[in-house]
C-alpha cells in the first residue's frame, strides 16, 4: 500500500475557489480503481492550508490518478489559486492496516 500526503495552500483570496475546487476531486477520485481512501482536511490553525490523506494499492494506481481527467482539469487551474506548488509527500506504511482486514 501506498500513502501519499498532498498539502495545499491556497492563496488567502481564493482559499474558497480552492476548496471548492478540491472538492471536486473527491467522488471521482474515491471511484478510481486502486483508491483506498481519498480524504481531504483543512488546518484549525490556518484556514489556507489544506491536505488530502490518500491510500492507494500500488504505485501504478496512483500513476493513474495524477494522469486521470478531473486531476489534470486541477492542475490547469492551479496557477494563480495557490502560494506555491502542491507539496506531494510518498509513504510506505509499517503497520497493519485493520480496516482492510
Amino acid at each position: 500500500m501506498l500513502t501519499v500526503i498532498a498539502k495545499i495552500r491556497a492563496l488567502p483570496q481564493h482559499r474558497a475557489e480552492v476548496e471548492r475546487e478540491l472538492l471536486k476531486l473527491v467522488q471521482p477520485t474515491r471511484a478510481e480503481q486502486g483508491c483506498i481512501n481519498y480524504d481531504l482536511h483543512v488546518s484549525q490553525h490556518e484556514p489556507d492550508v489544506f491536505v488530502f490523506y490518500e491510500n492507494w494499492t500500488d504505485r501504478a494506481a496512483l500513476d493513474a490518478h495524477a494522469a486521470s481527467p478531473h486531476m489534470n482539469a486541477w492542475k490547469a487551474k492551479q496557477r494563480g489559486l495557490l502560494a506555491h506548488a502542491v507539496e506531494i509527500n510518498l509513504y510506505e506504511m509499517l503497520t497493519d492496516a485493520p480496516w482492510l482486514k
